[in-house]
């Protein structure tokens, strides 16, 4: 399915917008559209995994070093929740490159122009790259026995899950920030930037412990720290962690003073999950 045989439900001579089911028709035919256009680009498979697996061992070895062992445990173990939240995080962001791809070419101005809702448009969007999102950061849990990291079933399904909602509230975001650009070029430099900073703030390569004020200002309003912190926290669960070993490696976020549980992490990361949904939605203006 391409952006060339794509028929919208209800026609282009529809005057209003079709039925619930058309639009659920609407969000599965975009959804499945994401996910043919992804996996017929191999070039972008490959690179979406190259950056992950080099931060996780090179960096990981060579942190290992510095940071050394702390009752058995060592930083590449503490680095490897981060790297699984770092594959959604950049599957999520650049797959919102397809909008940016659609208006270029004027495929996107007949998305809009047809009689389906924008919501319907930005929801197939959002889960066509979450999808490929968790697919993503869950085949790197494959990695997991070369560095000492135990998983069980449960715990694999527990990470799929915080993937998913992880992978919704990104995609949604880079969607809501794809719709304001208009050339390819803008779109790439725009995600560099973003990127790395959310990456760095979040938690997911250091501990959030001891850092400066201003910084640790800048790590609370990062929505990825809030869903790096509950995926840390099942991941060290598994490993029986000596109590020093979990002192050294914290992953406990304080927000106003209070340690945050995971409970309240997973209900901050669905809080920016909807507020980037409604944004993306709203960036859907009128055809260009």
């Amino acid at each position: 399915m391409t952006a060339q045989t794509l028929e919208l439900p209800g026609g282009p001579q529809a005057d209003e917008p079709e039925s619930l089911s058309e639009e659920l028709r609407t969000v599965g035919m975009v959804w499945e559209r994401e996910g043919i256009r992804f996996f017929r680009t191999r070039a972008r498979i490959l690179s979406s995994f190259i950056q992950p697996i080099l931060f996780l061992f090179v960096l990981g070895y060579g942190m290992s070093s510095l940071v050394g062992t702390t009752a058995g445990f060592d930083f590449k173990k503490f680095l490897f929740p981060g790297i699984v939240a770092m594959t959604v995080m950049s599957t999520a962001l650049s797959s919102a490159i397809s909008i940016v791809w659609d208006r270029e070419f004027g495929f996107l101005r007949e998305m809009l122009v047809a009689p389906v809702s924008r919501t319907s448009l930005v929801m197939g969007k959002t889960l066509g790259g979450a999808s490929i999102a968790t697919v993503q950061g869950t085949i790197m849990l494959v990695l997991a026995p070369l560095i000492g990291v135990h998983l069980t079933p449960l715990l694999v399904v527990e990470v799929i899950g915080l993937e998913m909602l992880m992978a919704v509230s990104l995609t949604a975001f880079g969607v809501f920030v794809a719709s304001h650009i208009q050339r390819m070029e803008g779109f790439s430099v725009v995600m560099q930037l973003l990127l790395f900073p959310m990456l760095f703030l979040s938690g997911a390569l250091f501990p959030l412990s001891g850092l400066p004020g201003w910084l640790t200002v800048l790590t609370r309003v990062n929505p990825l720290t809030y869903a790096v912190a509950p995926l840390r926290h099942l991941v060290f669960a598994a490993q029986h962690m000596p109590p020093a070993a979990a002192a050294k490696f914290s992953s406990t976020i304080t927000l106003f003073g209070h340690a945050l549980s995971d409970a309240a992490c997973i209900g901050i990361t669905c809080g920016f999950a909807v507020l980037f949904v409604a944004l993306a939605v709203g960036g859907f203006g009128k055809p260009d």
